[in-house]
């Protein structure tokens, strides 16, 4: 080997290792400095909007059930006045694919907006976050007291800080609890310390994945845990809003003191305070460019603009923008990336909200028994054998009535007319069509079963069948 390899050889390993000599650049903590300004207000206002919802909802009562429950035992699904069962399954399908072409849309349109105000890991850690301000103090206390030596005051805040945050954990592991199991019940089972196992062991469980992943991974589940953050640029082009520093404008960096022209001392207008890198929640340079670690929470839109005010410069240094609007390029908003996006997913909506409305709460099949082709009963008649699985998907036991349409003069037998299926059940009756072979214009007709509810006008369906019978001479 070279003289020349061995040094590019050595200085490829040693830029790999930290100053430990390990493989691995240890994790440097980041604290983000606490930003006030427009997009700070939205996110603050995301998040309690969408932490109220989820802590709040799990109370709410409709009628005589917990308003969103998944009782997951006696498979009913409550979404307030809706009752899904496993035979809905599809909707959940169609829900996940809804989602899947949002988050294309929105992407497409805006960035992430998704991951900057309303993902779960961005919403816990914010709130996370405001317990260690409050407790801890500002970015510069709570560096300042990472360095301190160990003391009684700050084992005293650093243990209150871990109480609030398992406090406030367990109670979110509980919450989500309270989604399978009525809040309600739960909470007396957990007063009198008689949770289930099940019950105990998604509590906790849930409660320390949100310790951990609010308190202690932070911006690392952003960075190398999140698949989004790999395959988003396959969802971004150059009218794609995103959050960019305008590298014309701001460079070449520099401080100055306040109101200078920086043309008159030839700089930009960045004062290199590096502000918009303390209040980065991923702990990236948004002046290098667009990166996969921003969440595009626009924290250092607001920093940026408050320090343009300061100096007396126009504000949008860091902004909302596209790559075609800051290179001075023609940028529309409504182009065919996005319009297509818009078309499939209000198609999507539409076709989802028809399906929930439409959606019959009974449900009837009808299989023929295949052992024979058709009986002759000793009167001469020809009996074709029926096996009914009548599904009720009400809240409540229900009796259904059958009658047959399509064959004149036809006569049922069985039980049809005490058909009693309780909710959620699947019921099973084997009834006997008999009809004169006279009426019978082919070997196979198309017969109609009606099934209707004795104490509901409106619950009923219709399904259609075979009738064989022999060939017509």
């Amino acid at each position: 080997m070279s003289e020349e390899k061995k040094i590019s050889k050595q200085a490829t390993s040693s830029s790999n290792k930290d100053d430990s000599g390990t493989m691995y650049k240890k994790r440097d903590k980041i604290y983000p400095r606490e930003t006030k300004g427009v997009f700070s207000r939205l996110r603050n206002i995301a998040m309690l909007a969408l932490l109220g919802i989820y802590y709040g909802l799990a109370w709410l009562q409709w009628d005589s059930h917990q308003a969103i429950l998944f009782d997951l035992p006696a498979r009913k699904f409550y979404i307030f006045d809706l009752i899904f069962w496993p035979q809905d399954f599809f909707l959940l399908t169609l829900l996940l694919i809804v989602a899947a072409y949002s988050l294309f849309f929105f992407t497409a349109l805006a960035g992430r907006l998704w991951c900057g105000y309303a993902c779960p890991q961005t919403v816990w850690t914010e709130i996370f976050l405001w317990f260690e301000r409050k407790i801890e103090g500002s970015r510069q206390q709570q560096i300042k007291l990472d360095k301190q030596p160990i003391s009684t005051a700050k084992l005293t805040r650093k243990i209150s800080k871990h109480v609030v945050w398992l406090i406030f954990s367990l109670w979110t592991g509980f919450t989500f609890v309270g989604y399978f199991t009525p809040i309600r019940e739960l909470t007396t089972e957990f007063i009198t310390w008689n949770l289930g196992p099940w019950e105990t062991f998604w509590i906790f469980f849930y409660g320390f994945a949100t310790y951990g992943n609010a308190g202690w991974l932070r911006e690392q589940v952003c960075i190398y845990m999140c698949p989004y953050a790999r395959f988003q640029s396959a969802m971004f082009d150059k009218d794609t809003l995103l959050v960019a520093y305008d590298e014309e404008r701001g460079d070449p960096r520099g401080a100055r003191k306040k109101g200078v022209d920086p043309a008159s001392i030839g700089k930009g207008d960045c004062i290199d305070c590096k502000l918009c890198v303390q209040v980065c929640p991923t702990g990236i340079d948004i002046r290098d460019g667009l990166q996969y670690q921003c969440i595009g929470c626009a924290a250092c839109i607001d920093v940026c603009d408050e320090v343009m005010d300061k100096v007396g410069y126009p504000r949008g240094l860091v902004r909302y923008t596209t790559d075609h609007a800051i290179h001075h390029e023609a940028s529309p908003i409504l182009r065919p990336r996005v319009i297509i996006y818009a078309a499939i997913l209000l198609l999507l909506l539409a076709a989802m909200a028809y399906a929930i409305v439409s959606r019959n709460p009974v449900g009837l099949d009808i299989i023929r028994d295949r052992n024979t082709l058709y009986n002759e009963t000793p009167m001469g008649l020809v009996e074709n054998v029926y096996t009914l699985k009548v599904v009720n998907m009400t809240d409540h036991k229900q009796t259904y009535e059958l009658s047959v349409s399509g064959l004149p003069e036809s006569k049922l037998l069985g039980d049809y007319k005490n058909m009693q299926v309780a909710s959620g059940e699947v019921g099973s009756f084997v009834v006997r069509l008999q009809v004169d072979p006279i009426v019978l214009k082919r070997p196979s007709t198309a017969v109609e079963f009606h099934l209707q509810s004795t104490s509901q006008t409106d619950l009923a369906v219709t399904e259609t069948g075979k009738f064989l019978g022999p060939l017509v001479q």
